[in-house]
Parts: C-alpha cells; structure tokens; sequence
C-alpha cells in the first residue's frame, strides 16, 4: 500500500508558508531578514530617484551629502525590521528613534519616512498585550509628533499652500494612519490567533476525552469477552482433552473404541465452535449507558417492562403473547428482545403517537415477534424510506435474524403504517447463520 500524500495547502497564509519554506525561509527570524532586505531595496528604489534629482534637492536647500545622509538612515532603519518580531518593542523603538534624526535632518514636512515605522507598530499590537502595545505605539507616535512640531516652531515652513497650522493638522494625520492602523490591524490579528489557539486546545481536549472514555470503554469490552469465552469454553475444552487422552491410550488396545471416542471428541468440537459462535453473536451487543460486563442479558421474558416504557414514552402500545412458551438459546432470545426494541423506537420516531401492537408466538421449535405501527397522528404519513435510520437499523435488525438462522422482514402496511417480522428457531444448529460471528 502507498502512503498517503500529504494535503495541499489549502488557506491563502498556507500556501504562502509552504511557497516561503520551500524558498529556504523556514523560520521567524529569516522571514523578517528577508521582510527587511526587501522594505530597504524597494524604498531606495522608490525614493532615491526623486529626492536626488537636482530639481528637488535645490528647490528644499539641501546638499547632495545631506540627502544621502538621510537616504542611508531610511536604509537602516527598513533593515531594523529584521528584529520585528524577536524584539518588537526595540525595533519600534530604533526605528521611531532613526526617523526623528531624518526630521531634524530635513526640512519640516519634507523628512523622508519608510514603511519601518509602520510596519514595527502593526508587529507590537500582533506580538504584545494589547495595553502594552497601545502604550508604546501611542508614545511612539506622541514623541514624533512633538518633534515635528517643535521643528515647526523653530523652523517655520516655507510652504504657502499648508502653513504652519496645515503642517499639524498633517502630521497628527500622519501619526494616526502610521501608528494607529497598523496598531489596531495588529492587536485584531492577535485576537484571531489567540482565539484560534483557545479553539484548538477545546477541540484536542474534547477529542483527548472521547478517546479515553472509548479506551475505558473497548477495555470493558474486553473484560467482557474474556469472561464469556471462559464460561462457554472451559467444560468443553477440558472434555476435549480428556478424550484425546482416552484415544491415545485405547488406539492400538482397542481400535474400535478408539474411534468411537474420536467421533464423540469431534462431536464434541463442532458443538464448541457453534456455542463459541453463538458467544460471539451474544457479544456484539452493545450495552446502552456504559452498563458493567455483567449485567444480565435481556430477552423475551423482559417485554413487559420494554413495553411498559414504551407506554410511558407516551405511545399506545399492546403486547400480545400466544403459545406455550419454549426454550429459546441465549442469543436466540436476546434476538428477539432487542429487535422489539429497536422497532418500538423507530415506531416513536417516525410515527409518534400512532398505535403500536407486539405480538410474540410460540411454536415447539421457533419463536415468532411481530410489531406493528400505524401512521403518525396529526402528521403526514412517513416517507417511503424504511425506518431505522437510528440504533442499528434495519441492516442491523436483518443481521441479527441471520446470526440465528431465522428470517426477517419490514413492508409498509396498507394504512401507511410499518410492520417489523422476525422468525428465529428455538435452538440455531452449527451450519446457521450463526458461523458468520
């Protein structure tokens, strides 16, 4: 058999995390080199051939060391987001730090900025507790904002159309879009994660749960078995061996004593591997509310009660008894009672309130149980699928007729009603259905 490959990606993040590690970018810390290297070189793309153009430089006053000077610290400060996430509150603070030096180096309003600031926030509110990051990222943006505008109280803007009041209204603009959307973005994206996370942990702990109650559960199970195949077993395996004895002693004295010992030994054989089928068979039943290995079986005896429950259910329900009777095998009648069961639920659910009859025969060899259902009442008649969609159904119930050797058999009756036959020998012989446990 070949082994299953492993699933695509099927997220949009998936994808870009499988495309990165394939790229050798496996870890946080290579991701935000490359994040950082890639933020340097495409805003030097960007702004380098704009501010040194001889147009611009002249027109703001500004010598061609000075704009390079400024140039390398928007550099270093895009590098500086190599540390984003190992150190989100130094990067804020190194890169806030860098883009102050710009604005002490520049004209007021005409600092060069990256992306870094940004960028360093939006990590702070994904990376720290939302109080914290507020408390940094708000005191980034206040100290910017004090800078500019005391660089605009001490060297008033040349520029006619904002003055020096539209150069405040600007960059207490500029403060909320670089620090307070990023802020908010990164704080929503914290929130996600850590929800996503609690989900994750409730989900592992419901399976973990399940799984030890269905361990606690097949161990039972087990207990169950064992004891049960001791029982059936011990007497006839012990007689077994007793007789082989008795052959080998009697093989060369007395042949034909010999072989009537090995006849009854293999009499003896088949009737244990029938009775260790019928053990099986008796085996698969499951027990309902995790009840002790051993509870006693039900069977035919307890249909008053089953009926009796039915009735309090809120279901008309009449058991009728005709013959004498017999002496079903263990799993013969267990067969029977908890095919009465599971008909009388189906008749609850998919015909609530309509009358049920359960009739059981006796004959000298084979017992007979019959339950009949008419329609629901005050609803429309059930659809032509067949009951028994719950418990184990109809496939269930025909599987437990031919484990015995009986029939079965489930027809809608002409008033729209169902009818459930199950017909099951007394005493299920080694060749029945039985040998399919």
């Amino acid at each position: 058999m070949h082994p299953h490959p492993e699933p695509p990606p099927r997220t949009v993040v998936e994808r870009l995390d499988a495309r990165l590690t394939a790229l050798g970018l496996a870890g946080p810390r290579r991701r935000d080199t490359a994040l950082a290297v890639l933020v340097a070189a495409g805003t030097l793309a960007v702004v380098t051939p704009v501010v040194l153009a001889p147009g611009p430089a002249a027109e703001l006053g500004l010598a061609q060391g000075t704009v390079a000077l400024a140039l390398g610290v928007v550099t270093v400060q895009n590098l500086l987001l190599a540390l984003r996430r190992t150190a989100p509150a130094v990067c804020l603070a190194l890169t806030v730090g860098l883009g102050l030096v710009n604005v002490v180096l520049m004209p007021v309003g005409a600092a060069l900025r990256g992306p870094a600031t940004a960028i360093a926030a939006g990590t702070c509110g994904s990376r720290l507790p939302a109080r914290r990051a507020g408390a940094l990222v708000g005191a980034a943006a206040v100290v910017e904002t004090a800078v500019v505008l005391t660089g605009t109280a001490v060297r008033p803007s040349g520029d006619a159309l904002l003055g020096a009041g539209g150069l405040v209204v600007s960059q207490v603009l500029s403060a909320v879009l670089v620090y307070g959307g990023p802020l908010l973005l990164g704080v929503y994206l914290r929130t996600r994660r850590r929800y996503a996370e609690l989900d994750r942990v409730h989900t592992a702990g419901v399976v973990a749960a399940y799984r030890e109650r269905a361990d606690a559960a097949v161990a039972r199970e087990r207990a169950r078995m064992a004891r049960e195949l001791h029982d059936v077993a011990a007497h006839h395996l012990s007689a077994m061996v007793v007789q082989a004895a008795v052959v080998e002693r009697l093989v060369d004295r007395d042949p034909d004593e010999a072989r009537r010992t090995a006849s009854r030994l293999r009499e003896q054989g088949r009737r244990t591997l029938h009775d260790l089928r019928l053990v099986v068979g008796a085996l698969r039943e499951p027990r309902a509310g995790g009840a002790e290995a051993d509870t006693p079986v039900p069977g035919l005896a307890e249909l008053d009660g089953l009926v009796e429950q039915a009735r309090e259910l809120g279901g008309p329900v009449e058991l009728v008894r005709r013959g004498d009777p017999g002496e079903p095998s263990p799993v013969a009648d267990v067969t029977c009672y908890r095919v009465v069961q599971e008909a009388l639920a189906n008749a609850r659910e998919h015909a609530p309130g309509a009358p049920v009859r359960v009739t059981v025969t006796h004959a000298d060899d084979r017992v007979a149980v019959e339950v009949v259902n008419g329609p629901a009442r005050g609803t429309p008649a059930p659809s032509a699928d067949a009951p028994g969609t719950r418990g184990f159904g109809l496939a269930g119930m025909r599987e437990r007729a031919q484990l015995v050797g009986g029939t079965f058999s489930a027809v809608r009756t002409d008033d729209g009603g169902w009818q459930v036959r199950l017909v099951v020998p007394h005493d299920p012989g080694p060749e029945t259905g039985g040998g399919r446990a």
